[in-house]
């Protein structure tokens, strides 16, 4: 688990870099979501077109 407090005493830097992380996890977690309801929505289709169906 993190320790905050050694977190806030390691200078902006850790803050920063504690920042950086927490938004590109965010952005992996939206993406994923996003990704799976595009599929889901027009998957299906692609994949007939391409069978020639």
């Amino acid at each position: 688990m993190v320790d905050l407090a050694a977190v806030a005493a390691g200078g902006a830097g850790s803050v920063d870099a504690a920042l950086l992380v927490g938004t590109v996890l965010l952005e992996a977690v939206l993406l994923y979501i996003g990704y799976g309801a595009v599929e889901r929505v027009v998957g299906n289709r692609v994949v007939e077109r391409l069978r020639g169906e």
